[in-house]
């Protein structure tokens, strides 16, 4: 037996991007920061994670979750390789969400 389960509670910190890589299939893709502190003079590190959203979800997240809302999310750990534009490998852990809950909203800016 095996598990692969995260859970974190931090800030989104960038709107969702949406994909559509099949009909009728799509993706988001955002940041979210947490805060650790570390040490005896209580330094705070934060920790950026890559959350990945997929279905009826991508579809919430694109209509109410923005930079700045505070977001509790359970999912599991994924890590892939991918070649970027300039023909560069790279690797990239992402957190595949199961579930999202919003726990508090971002603060809405006059545009």
């Amino acid at each position: 037996m095996s598990v692969n389960k995260v859970i974190l509670l931090g800030y989104v910190g960038s709107d969702p991007e949406i994909r559509f890589p099949e009909k009728d299939m799509a993706v988001a893709y955002f940041t979210l920061a947490t805060n650790d502190r570390y040490g005896a003079s209580q330094t705070e590190v934060t920790t950026w994670h890559y959350i990945v959203v997929t279905g009826q979800n991508a579809r919430l997240a694109e209509r109410y979750i923005r930079k700045g809302t505070r977001l509790y999310v359970e999912g599991k750990l994924r890590t892939r390789e991918y070649t970027d534009r300039f023909k560069i490998a790279r690797k990239r852990t992402e957190i595949i969400a199961d579930f999202m809950e919003i726990v508090g909203r971002a603060q809405e800016t006059a545009r």
